[in-house]
């Protein structure tokens, strides 16, 4: 087998068999059982729980904890653009780096908060260091506040009648200090020992082999580092991400940075089997986002091993694969393995341009953001593939002639409207502000010329993706796009803070008018969801409402790119 596609397996079967333990030990923290880190944590949990004047063993509604959620993202969101305008004057800031304007602040704050990190910016010379940390302190409650509402809706799946679904301070605060800190420091550390920089000193010099004298940012970078891979964040320290070699040194940190892409949101999956003691429905779960995920990943292997059309039409051969954007360390097969990790999931990290893929590949990067359930983000992704659960569940309870029931409890018209409106909302940000963007630049090319170094079908795909980027919660991009300006930075944040919460707030609405019901307990006739039919029914709603949705921008786009090559 070839080398490059030994790595890629590799890295996919750790991933796994590093998640089912994972996902138990979540599931226990989740649950209040004993882990083996209480020794350790319970005192810093103790002091965050006191500081904050929280009482964890107290249970809240659905409805008290959306409201938790939504006033303490509203806070940090005030935090954020306070900082960030003013970091001109603030301390930790040795480069001199400039504040930022009021759009692009309302961008990253939005970018942050909401679990995307789409960066208009480059990290070097758009941000002081006091705003790096504050970005990444915002990489760990971002993702923390994905896991707590994701227990909340574990939690409404668990109990059979009940209108009190848990504390969503204490499974954020939990959240953060029993996973997402551990992992975070372990990663850091290893990233260290690499080569990633960790210091408050200012650009570095060196004298290269040409005799230039040459300034290297460096900065507090593993730290961030970490948490980005960890929290599926991937917001980077530096401007080209992780392609950048002090923000992934080598093959080995590229195996570890990679891993941590979809670690926890596989092991939230097992998570769900521990807490709910239904592993069947777990495995059901994991099935359906595999087989999703291997459908997009092996042809993007493949395409881009096999090298660019374009320059086989020229007659050049290429024995690497398709090399333009990537980094050599790293290969055609583990960027292309990145790059559909890190977009079927919210991570958006990049160690390759994804601007520079192959046309086939940039679309299968895009649906994996489009149909944003294969993995998801740490937390949200399991909340994304909620709804289709229930909508599958909908479907089949029609089919057969019976009153739609999940775990016990009957679907009825109220849970099957939201259900609906959060898995149109997706399509609908994306097309919408894409025609938006399209009609603008279309009726005036001379005025927004700057928007697109690539006019034409990849044009277009520039600007699809950076909306599929928004809505998903993703945050890479195709970089040909000119982005930073008030346009891009104001409607992709409006984007962004629509399809952050409304897709949190209709899963966890769901799950607690479901938690209330009377439980009906199952009998010969009820659906059976952790079967093979069943993930059958699942993959097809997803595949009919969530891909065929965007076919025909899809056709606009990369697959139109693809044929024009041919």
């Amino acid at each position: 087998m070839n080398t490059e596609i030994t790595g890629v397996v590799i890295m996919f079967i750790v991933t796994v068999l590093l998640a089912i333990p994972l996902g138990r030990y979540i599931g226990k923290v989740y649950n209040g059982d004993k882990t083996w880190l209480d020794a350790i944590l319970n005192p810093l949990d103790k002091l965050f729980f006191k500081a904050g004047g929280i009482k964890p063993e107290k249970e809240m509604t659905w409805q008290q904890n959306l409201v938790a959620l939504l006033v303490i993202n509203l806070v940090w969101f005030l935090f954020s653009m306070l900082v960030l305008m003013n970091m001109g004057w603030l301390p930790l800031n040795p480069d001199g780096n400039p504040s930022m304007s009021a759009d692009l602040a309302f961008n990253t704050t939005v970018s942050f908060v909401s679990n995307t990190n789409l960066q208009h910016y480059s990290g070097e010379s758009g941000v002081s260091y006091l705003g790096q940390l504050i970005l990444m302190f915002f990489q760990f409650i971002s993702a923390g506040i994905g896991m707590a509402a994701c227990a909340v809706v574990f939690k409404a799946m668990k109990e059979k009648s009940t209108d009190k679904l848990g504390n969503i301070y204490n499974y954020f605060i939990k959240s953060c200090t029993r996973v997402l800190l551990p992992m975070s420091i372990v990663v850091a550390v290893i990233l260290l020992w690499n080569g990633t920089p960790m210091t408050f000193e200012g650009k570095d010099q060196y004298i290269s082999l040409q005799g230039d004298t040459v300034n290297v940012s460096r900065g507090p970078a593993a730290a961030m580092i970490a948490i980005k891979q960890v929290g599926t964040n991937g917001g980077g320290f530096f401007g080209v991400n992780s392609a950048h070699p002090l923000e992934n040194p080598n093959y080995f940190t590229n195996i570890i940075e990679n891993i941590c892409i979809i670690l926890i949101p596989i092991a939230m999956i097992f998570a769900l089997g521990f807490m709910l003691k239904r592993k069947r429905f777990a495995w059901m779960v994991f099935g359906v986002m595999t087989i999703g995920f291997l459908l997009l990943l092996l042809p993007s292997v493949y395409f881009e091993m096999k090298g660019n059309p374009a320059i086989h039409n020229m007659g050049i051969t290429q024995n690497l694969g398709s090399m333009e954007g990537k980094e050599v360390r790293f290969g055609p097969a583990a960027s292309a393995y990145w790059g559909i990790t890190t977009t079927v999931t919210s991570n958006g990290s990049v160690n390759a341009m994804h601007d520079s893929f192959t046309p086939l590949t940039g679309m299968f990067c895009l649906l994996g953001m489009m149909i944003n359930s294969f993995y998801g983000g740490v937390g949200v992704g399991f909340l994304n593939f909620y709804i289709f659960i229930i909508i599958a569940v909908f479907i089949s309870g029609l089919m057969v002639g019976r009153t739609p029931e999940f775990l016990g409890k009957k679907i009825e018209a109220k849970e099957m409207k939201i259900a609906a409106i959060i898995a149109l909302l997706h399509p609908f940000l994306i097309l919408v502000a894409t025609s938006i963007s399209s009609y603008l630049y279309a009726h005036d090319p001379a005025q927004y010329a700057g928007w697109l170094n690539n006019p034409g079908n990849h044009g277009f795909s520039e600007m699809l993706y950076e909306y599929t980027s928004s809505s998903a919660n993703n945050g890479s991009g195709f970089e040909g796009l000119g982005d930073g300006v008030p346009f891009w930075n104001i409607t992709c944040g409006i984007v962004m803070l629509l399809a952050r919460f409304l897709p949190i707030i209709g899963p966890v609405a769901i799950a607690g008018i479901l938690a209330k019901k009377k439980y009906v307990p199952e009998s010969a006739g009820t659906l059976k969801t952790d079967t093979s039919t069943f993930a059958i029914m699942v993959f097809a709603v997803i595949f009919i409402i969530a891909a065929l949705s965007f076919f025909p921008a899809l056709t606009l786009g990369p697959i139109a790119e693809y044929f024009g090559m041919k």
